[in-house]
């Protein structure tokens, strides 16, 4: 039995990541990205119990219509991502 290598926050036992923190996020990537209002984020901690990984790192998902949904890394927690962090991620 194969068996996964990461999870999101909230699973498992771990406390789930808070509402505002993830609206905080939302809100910081729809002005680093300059998005219009129609666009959608989903906001995710994925934790990684694989040596490789980097521990916790946040996901956030960019729907914006008649685009390809795009995901952004950024290898710290949900409560310590900034704008900057999500421009960065924009590079890689």
């Amino acid at each position: 039995m194969a068996l996964f290598g990461a999870f999101l926050r909230g699973t498992f036992g771990l406390p789930k990541p808070d509402r505002e923190a993830i609206e905080r996020v939302k809100e910081l990537a729809r002005t680093a990205l300059q998005t219009s209002p129609e666009t959608a984020f989903a906001v995710n901690e994925i934790a990684c119990n694989d040596p490789g990984c980097p521990g916790i790192e946040t996901v956030i998902l960019v729907m914006e219509p008649g685009k390809k949904t795009r995901a952004l890394k950024v290898q710290k927690t949900l409560d310590e991502v900034t704008e900057q962090d999500i421009r960065a991620a924009l590079d890689d």
